[in-house]
């Protein structure tokens, strides 16, 4: 492909007041709207206390905000994105970035929490209305995970040192949902100081993750997902009184390591992963392993009789492959292990359930996606307004996840940057007529037929109540 033209014959100018450079959002936001987003703001967000006008229309700023992370937007001035062309003539009430920044800077730790129970109310609307996640009646995931998101200025409220030395990082949670045959959707989120503990209030975290999975359809199974720092009686218990199973990592300390080296050798079962998976100490990919598992190891033994958990242990081991196979001329004489358990009482059998606690990693898309969309800046040096920032973005990522299920069988299981390019960030010329709008988009449009079933769907009457 080649320029048709010469230098001398081509030229520019941002001169047309009928165009749109993101005609997807129209769908995208009338979506939001039949799920109720505005109406659930305005019950739920009161800024209370304010002298400026910074709780004054706090629907219209919250979509503005949403809307503008669906598009792209990884910052408050990135918002402008939406204030250009036409987009006043198919949107109203776009609010400028300094308004929105002084919106989100308004926030206090209470009116956090009402903006966590509009996402939650908001969770379950989207599945409601959309096969966001199938299959919720039968079995669900629920994977908790922290992060750490570097912090390069020193006036951020709450960034620290912690695990990493040396960097300064603002240390975010989240929970996630998904069932076999969906992505994972975020079920919830909470911002928390750099050097804050990655098991820091995760009891209560996990209860309302829980619950929020329970609004959201997830009426059959529930297996809670972890990593060994949620290994604790607080979350173990947490799950037994959501009637939720438990599959968490434990990590090696000395009463799991001589259950564990107690297994008999004929206890271990072989198993090929069909694709290699990555280890997660050295991320050295691998294929095989061998699984064994004790039935009933009590947890927690040194604590108070009401406190101690007894379920299944599950391990995996793998080949040391650090350790030379061969010393001198000798061969080897006892194998070198590494051990990798985790405590659960998934009724699975042992290899289904082995299978189903290393799909945890899934949750790391999520976090990946979250660092290359609107996490990639934390925008504001006020902790409630990075932390109402977290929140709002998990409200978009979840309003693009109900869009591709809604679109297609292939973009229910894209990704959100395959979702902006095909159904978003689709340019479009605005005609108006006898009181009516007409989106003029690209001829042979790859993805035309997605986005007009997209479009024709979310523009349907609704269904009677």
């Amino acid at each position: 492909m080649q320029v048709s033209h010469t230098p001398a014959a081509v030229s520019a100018a941002f001169d047309d007041p009928n165009l749109i450079a993101h005609a997807g959002l129209v769908p995208v936001m009338r979506l939001a709207e039949r799920c109720g987003l505005p109406r659930l703001v305005t019950e739920k967000v009161k800024l209370t206390g304010v002298t400026n006008g910074a709780g004054a229309a706090a629907d219209t700023k919250v979509t503005s905000i949403v809307g503008g992370m669906a598009a792209g937007a990884d910052s408050i001035d990135d918002l402008d994105v939406l204030r250009h062309g036409a987009m006043p003539a198919v949107f109203a009430g776009i609010r400028a970035p300094s308004t929105l920044g002084t919106f989100l800077r308004a926030f206090t730790h209470g009116h956090a929490l009402q903006l966590h129970a509009v996402h939650r109310r908001f969770l379950g609307a989207l599945a409601a209305h959309t096969p966001l996640l199938p299959g919720a009646g039968e079995m669900a995931f629920i994977d908790v995970d922290s992060t750490h998101k570097r912090i390069y200025g020193r006036t951020k409220q709450g960034a620290e040192y912690g695990r990493f030395k040396g960097i300064r990082t603002l240390h975010p949670l989240l929970a996630t949902i998904c069932t076999p045959q969906s992505r994972p959707v975020i079920a919830g989120v909470r911002m928390r100081r750099g050097k804050a503990a990655d098991s820091r209030g995760a009891p209560k975290f996990v209860s309302e993750a829980l619950a929020t999975a329970a609004e959201a359809g997830c009426t059959g199974t529930r297996i809670l997902r972890a990593d060994s720092q949620f290994y604790n009686a607080g979350v173990i218990a947490a799950c037994r009184r959501a009637g939720a199973h438990f599959s968490i990592t434990t990590g090696m300390n000395p009463s799991i390591k001589r259950a564990v080296l107690a297994i008999p050798d004929e206890a271990w079962q072989q198993i090929t992963y069909p694709t290699a998976v990555p280890d997660p100490e050295t991320g050295e990919l691998i294929s095989d392993a061998e699984v064994a598992e004790i039935p009933a190891y009590t947890a927690f033994a040194s604590r108070k009789k009401s406190e101690r958990v007894t379920a299944r242990l599950i391990v995996r081991r793998v080949r040391d492959l650090a350790k030379p196979a061969v010393v001198g001329e000798q061969g080897e004489l006892f194998p070198l292990w590494r051990y990798h358990p985790f405590f659960t009482d998934n009724p699975a059998p042992m290899l289904q359930a082995e299978r189903e606690h290393r799909h945890h990693a899934v949750v790391e898309q999520v976090i990946a996606d979250s660092k290359a969309s609107a996490l990639a800046h934390l925008p504001s040096g006020h902790f409630h307004a990075n932390s109402a920032w977290l929140t709002l973005w998990a409200m978009a990522y979840n309003l693009l996840r109900a869009t591709g299920a809604l679109t297609s069988a292939f973009h229910a299981r894209a990704t959100t940057a395959t979702l902006r390019a095909h159904l978003i960030h689709v340019p479009a010329r605005i005609a108006r007529s006898a009181r009516r709008i007409t989106l003029h988009l690209p001829h042979n449009w790859r993805w035309q037929h997605a986005w007009r079933h997209l479009f024709d769907t979310v523009h349907a009457p609704p269904e009677p109540g």
